[in-house]
């Protein structure tokens, strides 16, 4: 099989790109990433004179970079966004480019090329839970909080859409909060960490009593697996 990941050169790409290189030895890998200031080729060095990987520069709301490559391709799986909630406060223009047009570009061409599309999103898009509340599930209603999870509910929408309207193979993943090798470091646990080795205060939201979830990024990418196998 031959895989495009989107976003790869990031945290949670990166290590899903790990994971397939070395759980389905016969696939190759095309990653595309626009290398912007999440993006980092270092986190797959190891594979840079490997056959089975090629990397492609360019963003994914490009028709001409965009099509060609879903068209060589069996299955689409879908990291690249804007994910930084502080971020989206200060800029939500970029998270709108690419979280949504860079999906619907996707999207449009797995529909032309008849191609399987699996798109990571995130639990942000269901709000946020009080203490005694039960945890998210599927059904769950959406209830974006920030630019950021405005965002990747749009483009959740847009890829159920396209699989009622157009027949387009997908699934959909809304995981909670990663955390493993490659993490950018402006994400809460490096954050800490760094702030705290020189000395510095660490960032508390609030009166500091919000509770998150965490999920080790090797289990969320092979969830994602058994979804692309089994979904």
């Amino acid at each position: 099989m031959k895989v495009l990941v989107t976003g790869g050169a990031g945290f949670i790409g990166s290590n899903f790109i790990h994971y397939w290189m070395k759980e389905h030895p016969p696939d190759s890998i095309i990653n595309l990433d626009a290398l912007a200031y999440a993006g980092n080729l270092e986190n797959l060095l190891a594979y840079k004179d490997t056959p089975r990987y090629t990397f492609v520069r360019g963003d994914i709301a490009d028709r001409d970079t965009v099509f060609p490559l879903v068209e060589s391709v069996d299955i689409i799986v879908h990291f690249a966004a804007e994910t930084h909630v502080d971020r989206s406060i200060l800029d939500p223009s970029i998270f709108l480019r690419t979280n949504v047009m860079g999906t619907q570009v996707l999207l449009d061409a797995a529909k032309k090329y008849k191609k399987r599309f699996h798109h990571v999103s995130t639990d942000e898009v269901f709000g946020a839970l009080g203490p005694h509340d039960p945890p998210f599930d599927e059904t769950t209603p959406y209830d974006p909080r920030s630019p950021y999870s405005a965002a990747k509910a749009a483009s959740d929408h847009l890829v159920r859409a396209y699989h009622h309207t157009y027949g387009v193979e997908t699934t959909i993943s809304n995981c909670s909060n990663n955390y493993g090798p490659y993490m950018f470091p402006e994400k809460l646990i490096p954050l800490f960490i760094c702030n705290l080795l020189e000395g510095k205060q660490v960032p508390v939201y609030g009166d500091g009593l919000q509770v998150r979830d965490w999920i080790h990024v090797t289990d969320h990418v092979r969830g994602i697996d058994a979804i692309i196998q089994k979904g």
